[in-house]
């Protein structure tokens, strides 16, 4: 191949190939998995991370720009060229990012992967995401508004529930604002708690469910704003910070996929039941809406989906095990997206499994020390390293975050894939690390 100087690079007499540069926003391990997945692409010049983490410098350039800085990115764009944006995080989605770029005059050729500030609110508010559903007709679970006003209702509510009870602040909460609680009168303590500001003003507003049994599952769905999609590899994570699912929400200690029960009589309920309604759902509230959705499913009561929750951008660390499973070229499917036609993008699974083991900081989801020197990872073999929480300094890797590494690896089945990221993560040192060695216990 010819070398990656300019914009384009000539194929023959009469077609050139472009070439682009495309700017990944985030810093944590999904950034790293898609950063690392897009820069196999022969469509890419020069791929950035903003601001990127130890790992992302491997695959692409970090650029000292915070994701929420708005003016600072769009500097940087200009002056580099870049032609399409791609959003990890929630915040600068929640924060109106696309609507930044479509209303400025020289940013507005820029394609931004992710939905507008009104479509990022499907995230935002919980409250607003089960009204869609609710309006759409997608199965999820009875749930109630409740804030300062109205708590004697919600207190009402929840006494008509049966345990354990389900409390979420509308807000972002960092992955941390869902509590389950088996104890009434300790559900009706921790609603007071979060509307007095447990979660700050993310609990300002809280969302009393009904609780639903069985085993959770993500689907992410591609759409293109017009009403075309694509499904991508299924997977499950587990958020418990304890072996078993126990203890404290985490963001994710680890994830599977493919999910062994959703097999294709489950993912063709799943299809006709939540994915076509959302997508039709999201054209015909006009929410402007080109990029990623995440669908946490419950699958309950023999083999029926229920959503829990939509989140607007990929999930982490199920992004670190779905990269993996993706065979095709995944800037097609950007592309697909920014023009409007995603249904033409080809999309080719890879038939192995794929696990992520996330490597986290002492203390982590409470209190934890950040600094801390990482060892053993130029020992590892045959599994991929997605950093999430990390920084360099003087020729070393520090610990810069809770979850701090993803140990990612491929196996005929889950469990040949986990035995090689077990084993790999056992190699990799700094104080006070830990991660949970159960990872696909319920599959």
């Amino acid at each position: 191949m010819p070398p990656r100087t300019g914009v384009a690079f000539l194929l023959n007499s009469n077609q050139t190939k472009t070439l682009m540069n495309i700017l990944v926003l985030g810093s944590g391990g999904r950034e790293h998995a898609l950063s690392w997945k897009i820069s196999q692409s022969d469509k890419v010049d020069n791929l950035y991370i903003a601001p990127g983490n130890a790992g992302t410098s491997n695959v692409g350039t970090n650029v000292p720009i915070a994701a929420e800085d708005f003016p600072a990115l769009k500097t940087f764009v200009l002056e580099n060229k870049v032609s399409m944006v791609v959003v990890g995080p929630e915040a600068p989605l929640v924060a109106g990012i696309a609507d930044f770029f479509a209303q400025d005059e020289a940013l507005k050729s820029v394609s931004v992967i992710g939905p507008s500030q009104k479509g990022a609110t499907l995230e935002g508010s919980k409250e607003f995401a089960k009204d869609f559903m609710a309006r759409h007709k997608i199965p999820t679970a009875r749930y109630m508004s409740v804030t300062s006003d109205n708590l004697d209702e919600g207190i009402h509510f929840l006494s008509g529930l049966k345990a354990p009870y389900v409390l979420k602040a509308d807000g972002l909460a960092a992955g941390k604002g869902v509590l389950i609680i088996d104890d009434l009168e300790a559900a009706q303590d921790e609603l007071k708690a979060m509307l007095d500001g447990k979660f700050g003003a993310a609990s300002a507003k809280v969302v009393i469910e009904e609780h639903l049994s069985g085993i959770e599952l993500s689907v992410f769905v591609m759409v293109d704003g017009k009403g075309g999609y694509k499904v991508l590899p299924t997977a499950k994570d587990y958020k418990r910070i304890g072996e078993g699912d126990t203890g404290l929400n985490t963001g994710g200690m680890g994830a599977v996929s493919p999910v062994p029960f959703a097999d294709e009589t489950f993912m063709k309920k799943v299809e006709e039941r939540i994915i076509k309604p959302t997508v039709k759902g999201l054209v015909e509230d006009e929410l402007d809406y080109c990029g990623f959705v995440f669908i946490g499913l419950m699958n309950c009561e023999g083999d029926n989906p229920y959503v829990i929750e939509y989140n607007v951008r990929m999930g982490d660390p199920e992004t670190e095990a779905v990269m993996l499973r993706i065979k095709s070229d995944f800037v097609d499917l950007l592309e697909g997206i920014a023009k409007g036609d995603i249904s033409s993008a080809p999309l080719v699974f890879d038939e192995r499994a794929a696990v992520t083991v996330m490597l986290v900081s002492g203390g982590y989801p409470e209190a934890y020390e950040k600094g801390k020197v990482m060892r053993g990872m130029d020992e590892v073999h045959d599994s991929i390293l997605f950093h999430a929480g990390t920084t360099a300094q003087d020729a070393q890797v520090l610990t810069a975050g809770g979850r701090v590494i993803a140990v990612s690896s491929y196996g005929k089945d889950k469990d040949e894939a986990l035995a090689l990221s077990f084993k790999n993560a056992k190699k990799i040192d700094f104080e006070g690390v830990y991660y949970r060695s159960d990872i696909g216990f319920d599959l």
